[in-house]
């Protein structure tokens, strides 16, 4: 089959691959109809290579048809349609049966000191090969894959695989009370949920933050106040002085380790980068840093006892946190990989709603066949042509 392989820094390719097969009796083949990137597969793209190798088959935003299971899968079978969430999961362990589905202890990559394994996502997270292929296999498939019905375009349900689930968590985890006020800080795709969805929830006032025009200019189109970076000097004062002194009630930060703003942590990300593995690896595992600009600006603008949820994705180990002010202002802080199939019956009934409230058919920007995939990642990083989402069709 063909799938976007990993070759090294800002390279993948597009390859001939073996075809999936059943290994575990609760395995389940899909054929993949869609598959998006995701931000966190520009991370593959530029500062996590240490932990991939040359072949390592990309994505983990994915849906298709079910093409074969094993004898322990019966909820699904050949000729359903399904959706695949990115983590992988039992359903059934401590965790799974708190809810906790990002970190099953069935799956967990314990010799990694990680959580749940996942699909297509480095060394770190199992080495699974993920969706951005023809085929697919899936494990534990007995409880991941979420049967979803046919009349219904693939956009309106590939993004319950990742991030319009969590979009949700991070809205849940922001705690905003009905009628307060929600800050969006990154306005990339789980950026663009969170803000429908405050909404959606009850909260009077969202505001959504970024530099990129054509992303400000999605979320105000669907009713979204925004903050232009590029006007402002000091983002966090902004947003205070915007809420009567006092900061928003709850601030949502899903930019992650990448942020803009922090050129030295940026060039100690790249000359990690320029390491050889064996060098790299045990720097990021001890002593990594992330580029904080859009974490800090989050902890200094929400109000004193608010909340700041973290959806972007971060790897750091020595990350300088502003600890006497987070402490003197009572903020609490939640965050972590979505347990996606904890809001799945929450969302899927404004999926399903035929006016799209969450605007699922608007977000893609770009549908591509797979073998444009390269070119995909080279867009979405860029933010060029005015990309805001990639989705490819193998």
């Amino acid at each position: 089959m063909k799938a976007l392989t990993w070759q090294g820094k800002r390279d993948v390719r597009v390859e001939e691959v073996p075809d999936p097969r059943i290994e575990e009796p609760n395995d389940a083949i899909i054929k993949v109809t869609s598959t998006a990137i995701c931000g966190s597969d520009l991370h593959l793209y530029e500062v996590l290579g240490a932990y991939l190798t040359p072949g390592d088959v990309l994505g983990h935003e994915t849906m298709g048809i079910v093409e074969e299971v094993g004898p322990e899968v019966t909820h699904i079978k050949a000729g359903d349609r399904v959706v695949i969430p990115f983590n992988i999961s039992c359903g059934h362990c401590w965790m799974c049966e708190r809810g906790f589905y990002a970190q099953c202890e069935t799956t967990q990559v314990r010799e990694q000191g990680k959580g749940a394994t996942l699909f297509g996502y480095t060394s770190l997270y199992g080495a699974v090969p993920g969706g951005q292929a023809e085929y697919l296999r899936v494990p534990q498939a007995q409880f991941g894959p979420v049967k979803v019905p046919d009349e219904m375009p693939d956009t309106r349900f590939l993004y319950l695989s990742d991030i319009l689930p969590t979009a949700w968590q991070g809205v849940k985890y922001a705690d905003v009370e009905p009628g307060g006020t929600l800050a969006v800080i990154g306005l990339g795709p789980v950026g663009q949920f969170a803000t429908r969805i405050a909404k959606q929830l009850g909260a009077g006032r969202v505001i959504g933050v970024d530099l990129v025009p054509e992303r400000l200019a999605l979320a105000a189109r669907h009713g979204i106040e925004t903050l232009d970076l590029r006007e402002v000097d000091d983002v966090a004062a902004t947003l205070i002085e915007m809420t009567g002194g006092r900061g928003p009630d709850g601030v949502l930060e899903a930019v992650g380790m990448e942020a803009h703003g922090n050129p030295g942590s940026k060039a100690a990300q790249a000359a990690v980068g320029l390491l050889p593995d064996t060098l790299a690896k045990p720097l990021i595992d001890r002593m990594a840093i992330d580029r904080l600009d859009a974490l800090h600006t989050s902890l200094k603008a929400v109000r004193r006892a608010g909340t700041v949820s973290i959806s972007g994705v971060y790897g750091g180990e020595v990350d300088p946190m502003p600890m006497m002010e987070m402490f003197d202002r009572g903020i609490t802080m939640r965050m972590g990989q979505c347990h996606v199939k904890r809001w799945i019956d929450e969302i899927m009934p404004l999926v399903l709603d035929p006016a799209d409230p969450l605007g699922t058919e608007d977000l893609a920007t770009h549908l591509l066949p797979l073998e444009d995939a390269p070119r995909g990642y080279e867009l979405f990083q860029a933010k060029e042509d005015g990309c805001v989402k990639v989705v490819l069709q193998p």
